[in-house]
C-alpha cells in the first residue's frame, strides 16, 4: 500500500447553512459552505491514528480476524451471490434513509460512525457525560491533521443539521453536552446490521437474524464489539486500491454497491464479469449526484484496470470487471463478516454467561437471556 497521500478522503459536504456550535464547544461558530469541488486534506492514516486512539474503552485494538478466517469465507461459493443480496439491501437502506446513506457512503465517514455508535452503545447511564459528547468527536476529528476547525466540525455539523443526532435529555452540563443518536439513526443502523446478520445466514444456513429478533440485547452488545475490531483491522481499513478508489471517494460506497448488483454473472465468463446497460444518467438521478461525479468515479477505477467499456465506439453502457477487482471486494467484504461473526458470537455467550450468573446467584434470568 501506498502512504498516506494515496487515499485522499474527498469531501463534498452538502451542509449550506450556518451552525452554531457555541452551546456545545464554548468556542466555535461554523458557518460553512463548501463546493463539491473542494476536497479535504484529511488523510487515511492520520484517521486510524485518531481513530485508535479515540478512548480506551471504546477501542481496545482487539486481535484481527485471521488469515484463515477470511479466507473460509472468502471461499464461500455463495459468497459472491450474498455480496450482490447485500448490496441490493444497501441500495434499499439509501432509499429509505437517503440522508443517512449519503452520509456514511464514504469509508472515512461509515467508520467516524460506527464509532460514534458504539460511544454511544456503550454509555454509563450512572455517567451523565459518557457516551458521544460533541467534544469528543471533535477530538477525534481534529486528531486527523491538516483540516481547520470549522472544517472538522463539518460532519457533526450534518449530523445535527439533518437531526440525526440530538442531546440527551436531562444532562447537567451547560458546556459538554453529551449527545444521542436519533430515531431515524436507530432505525438505519439496526436494519444494517440485522441485513449483514442475514448475509452471515444465507452463507452457513445459520439463525443470527432469528435470534436477533428474539433479543434485541445481541445488537447492543455486538455492535461495539465489530465496531472496534473493524477500526483496528488494517485489513477492513485499508481496502485495495481497486476498492479505495470507490469508498475512500465522497458517495463512492453507493456507486460500488449498486456497481456490485447490477453484474449479471456469479461466476467470470470469458474472464470478465459483466454489467448490462449501465447509464451515468440513471445512476446520477437515483443518487442525487452530478453526471459528472459518476463518471470521474468510473474514469479512476478504469484507469487501474478493474473495469471498462467493451466497445467505446458505440453505447458505453456495456461493461467488464476484471475478476481481480471481484477477487478484491469479495476478499475485503470476507473482512467484515469475519468481524460481524465474532462480535455476534461473542455477544451471544455474554448474554449466556450473564444469564449463568443471574441462576448460580439466584438473581434469575436477565431481560437479555437468549
Amino acid at each position: 500500500m501506498g502512504e498516506a497521500a494515496d487515499y485522499p478522503a474527498f469531501y463534498a459536504p452538502f451542509l449550506k447553512q450556518k451552525v452554531d456550535f457555541g452551546r456545545f464547544t464554548g468556542d466555535i461558530t461554523v458557518n460553512r459552505s463548501i463546493g463539491d469541488s473542494e476536497t479535504d486534506a484529511i488523510t487515511y492514516r492520520t484517521f486510524v491514528k485518531a481513530m485508535i486512539g479515540m478512548q480506551s474503552s471504546a477501542i481496545e485494538n482487539p486481535v484481527p480476524s485471521s488469515s484463515a478466517e477470511v479466507d473460509a469465507f472468502a471461499a464461500n461459493p455463495a459468497l459472491f451471490a450474498v455480496l450482490q443480496q447485500g448490496a441490493r439491501h444497501m441500495i434499499e437502506l439509501y432509499d429509505h434513509f437517503p440522508r443517512i446513506a449519503r452520509l456514511v457512503a464514504a469509508q472515512q465517514k461509515w467508520l467516524l460512525t460506527q464509532a460514534a455508535y458504539a460511544l454511544h452503545v456503550q454509555r454509563d447511564p450512572t455517567d451523565p457525560l459518557s457516551g458521544i459528547t460533541a467534544s469528543r468527536l471533535l477530538d477525534i476529528i481534529i486528531e486527523f491533521g491538516a483540516a481547520s476547525r470549522n472544517t472538522a466540525t463539518a460532519f457533526l455539523a450534518e449530523l445535527l443539521a439533518y437531526k440525526l443526532i440530538r442531546d440527551v435529555p436531562g444532562s447537567p452540563s451547560k458546556r459538554s453536552r453529551p449527545l444521542e443518536p436519533t430515531e431515524v439513526s436507530h432505525e438505519a443502523m439496526i436494519l444494517w446490521f440485522r441485513g449483514q446478520m442475514r448475509s452471515l445466514d444465507l452463507l452457513d444456513n445459520g439463525d443470527r437474524v432469528t435470534r436477533l429478533e428474539a433479543n434485541p440485547e445481541i445488537f447492543r452488545r455486538a455492535q461495539p464489539l465489530a465496531a472496534k475490531q473493524l477500526i483496528a483491522d488494517r485489513a477492513w481499513r485499508e481496502p485495495p486500491l481497486s476498492i479505495s478508489c470507490f469508498v475512500w471517494t465522497e458517495y463512492g460506497g453507493l456507486i460500488l454497491d449498486d456497481f456490485i448488483s447490477r453484474i449479471v454473472n456469479t461466476v467470470p465468463e470469458d474472464g470478465f464479469y459483466w454489467v448490462e446497460d449501465l447509464r451515468f444518467a440513471e445512476l446520477s438521478s437515483h443518487y442525487s449526484l452530478s453526471r459528472t461525479h459518476v463518471r470521474r468515479l468510473f474514469a479512476r477505477a478504469e484507469a487501474l484496470g478493474s473495469l471498462g467499456w467493451q466497445d467505446r465506439n458505440r453505447a458505453r453502457n456495456r461493461i467488464w470487471a476484471a475478476t481481480s477487482f471481484i477477487e478484491d471486494y469479495k476478499r475485503w467484504q470476507s473482512v467484515k463478516f469475519c468481524a460481524l461473526d465474532r462480535a455476534y458470537g461473542e455477544a451471544v455467550r455474554s448474554i449466556a454467561a450473564d444469564a449463568h450468573l443471574g441462576e448460580t446467584t439466584g438473581a434469575g434470568p436477565t431481560k437479555s437471556d437468549v
